[in-house]
Order: C-alpha cells, then sequence, then structure tokens
C-alpha cells in the first residue's frame, strides 16, 4: 500500500508538534482523505474513519470547549485510538490539557497550523492525492509548452534531452528529463513529475549532465505537470504512411487513462522544438474548439459544391 511519512506532511504543511515527546518515525499516512470528527465528538462514534487525519476546526473546537470534564474524558477516550496517524488544530488553536494526556497515553501526534480549517483541509487533500496516486515511471522527457504538458518519448538516442534544451533555450520549461514518474490523480488527470535525484538535469551524450535551474535559471524549471500530449519520436521509414492531415486523433494508455499522441518522424533538419512547440498550440486550439483538419475538409467540401 502507498503511504506518505508523517515527518514529509509535517515539512510540507508547516506543522508546529505541540506533543515532541512521541516518536514520529513509524508513523505513515495511507489515505488522501481527512476526517473532522464532529460527530464522534457528540458521542456517534459508527463509522469512524480512525485511519485517517484528523482535523479539529473552530467548530469542533468550540464544542470541546463546553463539554464538561467527565464527558470529555468519555469522549477522548473513544476517541483518541492509536490507529489514528495524527491530530491537525487548525488557526492556531490549542488542545485542552485531558485531550493531550490521551493523546500522549496512546501515542497518537498532534499537531497545530495557523491556517483557517477549509484552506488547510483542501491543500492538504491535494497533496495527500497527488502523493498517494498510483504511480508508473517511464522514460521519457516532459516539458510545459505553453502551459501544455507535452510527454516526449523514443528510442534511446533519438534527441529527446536535445529537443527539451533547446524548448528550453525558447522559454519553456524543463519538468522533468530520462525518466518521467506519473501519477494517476483521476480517471482525466495524469501528474508526471521528476525524481528527486534526477531533478532538474539533463542527460546530454558528448557532454554529459546539465543542471538546466543553474545555467537557465528558476524559471526554466517546474515540479510537476499535467501530461495532456505525448509526442512519440521515431526513425523515419520511407515505407511507412505518416498521418498528414490529423482528422483522426491517435492516442497513448498509462495507467489507463487515455492522452493524445503524435509519432513524429525524424529525419536531418526537422527542428523538434519547433514541432512540439506547433503541437501544443494546435493541441490547445482543439480545447479551444477549433480544428485546423476539420476546416481544411470544409473547405474543400465547399469548393467541391461550388463546381457542381
Amino acid at each position: 500500500m502507498d503511504s506518505v511519512s508523517l515527518k514529509k506532511v509535517i515539512e510540507k504543511m508547516h506543522l508546529k508538534n505541540v506533543t515532541p515527546e512521541i516518536d514520529l518515525e513509524d508513523i505513515k499516512i495511507t489515505q488522501a482523505d481527512i476526517n473532522r470528527p464532529g460527530m464522534q465528538l457528540s458521542g456517534y462514534f459508527e463509522h469512524y474513519e480512525a485511519n485517517r487525519v484528523q482535523q479539529i476546526g473552530f467548530t469542533e473546537y468550540s464544542y470541546m470547549q463546553q463539554l464538561s470534564e467527565e464527558r470529555r474524558h468519555e469522549i477522548y477516550g473513544r476517541l483518541i485510538t492509536s490507529d489514528i496517524p495524527c491530530f491537525i488544530y487548525c488557526r492556531d488553536l490549542e488542545p485542552d490539557e485531558i485531550f493531550l494526556q490521551y493523546a500522549r497515553e496512546r501515542k497518537v501526534p498532534v499537531f497545530t497550523v495557523p491556517k483557517v480549517t477549509s484552506q488547510f483541509s483542501a491543500e492538504l487533500i491535494r497533496w495527500l492525492t497527488e502523493r498517494l496516486a498510483p504511480c508508473i515511471s517511464i522514460h521519457g522527457v516532459l516539458v510545459d509548452v505553453y502551459g501544455e504538458g507535452v510527454l516526449i518519448t523514443g528510442e534511446s538516442g533519438i534527441g529527446k534531452s536535445e529537443a527539451a534544451l533547446e524548448l528550453i533555450k525558447r522559454g519553456h520549461r524543463l519538468v522533468s528529463d530520462d525518466v518521467v514518474e506519473i501519477r494517476k490523480i483521476s480517471e482525466e488527470l495524469l501528474i508526471g513529475s521528476a525524481p528527486d535525484i534526477t531533478r532538474h538535469l539533463i542527460e546530454l551524450r558528448g557532454i554529459g549532465i546539465v543542471d538546466v535551474r543553474s545555467l537557465f535559471g528558476v524559471s526554466s524549471v517546474k515540479e510537476s505537470q499535467e501530461i495532456d500530449l505525448v509526442i512519440h519520436l521515431e526513425e523515419w521509414d520511407k515505407d511507412k504512411d505518416y498521418d498528414r492531415l490529423g482528422m483522426e486523433e491517435e492516442y497513448t494508455e498509462y495507467l489507463g487513462n487515455k492522452v493524445v499522441c503524435h509519432s513524429i518522424p525524424i529525419r536531418p533538419g526537422r527542428s523538434l522544438a519547433i514541432i512540439c512547440e506547433s503541437a501544443a498550440v494546435n493541441y490547445r486550439q482543439k480545447k479551444m474548439g477549433y480544428n485546423a483538419a476539420q476546416e481544411l475538409y470544409k473547405r474543400v467540401q465547399e469548393n467541391m459544391a461550388k463546381r457542381k
């Protein structure tokens, strides 16, 4: 089962630990959803999702404040179980001593964060959803071209990294070279990113490793990007029929999601960077409702009709 260490959540979300004596080393989060235990605080524990991150907002906090000491012991004793990865209090609200007593006894860490409840929960769920999504690694290069995520694939040595470098020089942004980690966020959304070890680096045969961020600045790189389009580079085959109009889209599939794919034959003199730019802009036009191939077909039909 995929998981995220609690320490990474603390670092990413800037959480303040109010139970520093509890060991966090082995605590893992396995679900992207969180739970606000309003019903549990009122005494209803059916369908209690105790294996999720528990979030306390102002509504839950104000209810807890008006509970008697006896009632707090009763509710907290059932609410705080060892299955819970952590409690997070929003708006810098401070847990009461009885709550902390049960948390320490059962080794459940408690944190505070200054952000408002709805804002923080949206950020945490979005980040956990991406981190816990199904993931595969493929050989390719991912570049942000005019806001479209272009995944360049092909055999080793065919020119993927060189095309990416030329795109970077033209003002576009590198996400990953050589290895792209693809995560399935939803049935429509794939997010690509680089492994930590190769982030911001490009390998150029004959030169070696190039640090893109150092050479071209922080505006030339990006941490992650939605994958909108795949460009597959292949050696030119004079006996193969290549699509010249683009009337019908071709697709490739990753993790069950289909992505538009263009197979581009490579010959000396072809500018791969300009081809990638044109493919990205053409894809955006299609998303906005304009299809150049269909427009050509329409003009041909109208011309034929005039001749009759």
